[in-house]
C-alpha cells in the first residue's frame, strides 16, 4: 500500500503543469546548513537533493577510482545493516535513494513519503555516517566496477572521450577514468575508502535542494540530524587546468566498421560575462537538433552521420567547446573537414538574424519543461546553488537568452571559435585520414 501511495504521489507530481516561476526559500539550519526549499504541501511526498563539490576528482594520489567506488557502496549496508537488511528496510518505508559520482560532484537524491521522513532520513543518515564497507560487499560492487573498466576499454566511444580527455586534461583528474584503472580499484582497501568518505562528504562542500511537503524549519532540523555530524573539511579542491590540445587530428587504430570521433577546443567559464551568447551560438552550431547547422550540413546535405552534436562543458575546474560524431570509415575525412569550415564560417561570420530568433524559440519553451516534478526542481535548486546563481535566475533567465543579438554572437564566435585549435580523436580504421600528432 505504501509503494502504490508513492507512485499515486509521483503521477500527480508529473502532471503538474510545467512551470518556472517558483517560490524559493533559503533556508539556513541551526547548525549552519545551508539549503534551497520549494514547499509543495498539496501531495506528502518530498525530494531532497544534496551534492558534494568536488567528487571524485578529490580521489588521493595513487587511489584513483576510490570515491567513485566508495559512492557506490554506501548503499550496501550501514550501522548494523547488511547489504540486504539496508535494502529491505529501504524498500519498507517505500523510499529511493539514488548516490552517483562524477568528476566534479558526489550527488545524492532522496525521495520519501511524509509519513516516512524521519525514518527514511535516519536510514539515509546511517549510510552517510555508518557505511559498513564490508568485505563481501566491496569485492562484489569492486568486481562490477573493474567489469565496466573492462567494457569502456573495448568501446569506441569511450576510448575517443578519454583519449581526447587525456591529451586535453593530462595528469589533473579531468584527465583519467573517474572509476580508475583495474589496478588501482583492485588495489583499494577498506581504509582507502573510508578516507574516501572523509575526502568528499564533508560540511564544507555541501549544497542541498528540497521540494515538498515540508517547512524550512522541518528542513532545517532535518539537515542537523542528517548532515550535522560530517566532518568540517574534506579535501582541497582541485587546482584548475586549461585546455592543452592544439588543432589536428589523432587516430586510434580500432577495428570496427565505423569510426567515432570526439573534437574540441578550450571554452569558458558559467560566469563568464559572454556564456550566453557562448550558449546560444553552440545551439546554433551544434545544440539544436535538425535544426542545428552540423546536423543540417553533415547529416541533412551528405548522410555522413545519423547525429553530431556539439556542447559548453564548462566544469567546475576547466572548461572546453566539445562535440562528437561516428561516422563509416570511408568517410571520416570528409566529416572532419564539413566540421572544420563549419567552425570557420561560425568564426568568420558569425550567426543569422533567423538563426537567432529560431534559437530563442526553442532554448525559451523549452525552459519551463524542466521543472516537471519535485526531483528535477530539487536538481535544479542545488546546480544553481553550485553555480553561484540565485534564486532570481530561474525569472531571468530567458530575459538573458532573449537579449542576445546577431552582434553579441558575431564578437563572441570571433573570439572563441578558434579553427587553428580545434582537435579530433578519431577512434577506428578511417581510410584516407593521416594523423597529424
Amino acid at each position: 500500500m505504501i509503494r502504490l501511495i508513492l507512485a499515486t504521489a509521483m503521477a500527480v507530481v508529473l502532471s503538474l503543469p510545467a512551470r518556472a516561476e517558483i517560490d524559493i526559500k533559503e533556508v539556513t539550519s541551526p547548525g549552519g546548513i545551508d539549503a534551497w526549499l520549494v514547499e509543495e504541501h498539496s501531495i506528502p511526498f518530498v525530494a531532497l537533493e544534496l551534492r558534494f563539490k568536488g567528487g571524485t576528482s578529490l580521489d588521493a594520489e595513487g587511489k584513483r577510482g576510490s570515491i567513485n567506488l566508495m559512492t557506490a557502496l554506501l548503499e550496501e549496508g550501514a550501522a548494523d545493516m547488511d547489504s540486504q537488511a539496508f535494502s529491505i528496510a529501504l524498500e519498507g518505508l517505500a523510499a529511493e535513494f539514488r548516490f552517483r559520482a562524477w568528476d566534479d560532484m558526489v550527488a545524492i537524491s532522496a525521495k520519501v513519503l511524509t509519513e516516512n521522513r524521519d525514518d527514511a532520513m535516519e536510514l539515509l543518515r546511517k549510510a552517510l555516517v555508518e557505511p559498513r564497507f564490508d568485505e563481501a560487499a566491496v569485492e562484489r560492487v569492486r568486481a562490477q566496477v573493474i567489469a565496466s573498466i573492462e567494457s569502456d576499454a573495448k568501446d569506441p566511444n569511450a576510448i575517443s572521450a578519454q583519449t581526447f580527455n587525456t591529451m586535453a586534461y593530462g595528469d589533473h583528474p579531468y584527465g583519467s577514468a573517474l572509476d580508475g584503472t583495474i589496478e588501482s580499484v583492485s588495489a583499494l582497501t577498506r581504509d582507502d575508502l573510508v578516507a574516501a568518505k572523509d575526502r568528499i562528504l564533508a560540511r564544507d562542500r555541501v549544497y542541498v535542494g528540497a521540494v515538498g511537503d515540508i517547512t524550512a524549519e522541518e528542513l532545517g532540523n532535518l539537515l542537523d540530524s542528517l548532515l550535522g555530524v560530517l566532518p568540517d573539511e574534506g579535501a582541497p579542491m582541485p587546482q584548475h587546468v586549461d585546455i592543452a590540445v592544439d588543432g589536428g587530428v589523432t587516430v586510434v587504430d580500432y577495428p570496427t566498421p565505423q569510426s567515432v570521433v570526439t573534437f574540441g577546443q578550450r571554452g569558458l567559464t558559467r560566469h563568464d560575462p559572454d556564456f550566453f551568447p557562448a550558449f546560444v551560438m553552440t545551439h546554433i552550431l551544434g545544440g539544436g537538433g535538425f535544426s542545428s547547422r552540423l546536423m543540417e550540413e553533415v547529416r541533412e546535405k551528405r548522410g555522413l552521420t545519423y547525429g553530431i552534436g556539439v556542447y559548453l562543458y564548462p566544469m567546475f575546474y576547466g572548461e572546453a567547446l566539445m562535440g562528437s560524431v561516428s561516422t563509416v570509415n570511408t568517410r571520416v575525412g570528409e566529416t572532419i573537414e564539413v566540421v572544420q569550415a563549419e567552425w570557420e564560417r561560425l568564426a568568420t561570420e558569425g550567426v543569422t538574424e533567423e538563426e537567432l530568433e529560431r534559437a530563442k524559440t526553442f532554448l525559451t519553451g523549452a525552459y519551463p519543461l524542466r521543472f516537471d516534478g519535485n526531483g528535477p526542481i530539487a536538481n535544479i535548486l542545488v546546480g544553481m546553488q553550485m553555480q553561484d546563481l540565485t534564486p532570481e535566475y530561474i525569472i531571468t533567465r530567458n530575459d538573458k537568452v532573449n537579449a542576445v543579438t546577431v552582434e553579441d554572437i558575431r564578437r563572441v564566435a570571433a573570439e572563441l571559435i578558434d579553427p587553428d585549435q580545434l582537435h579530433f580523436v578519431v577512434v577506428g580504421q578511417p581510410e584516407g585520414l593521416d594523423a597529424t600528432n
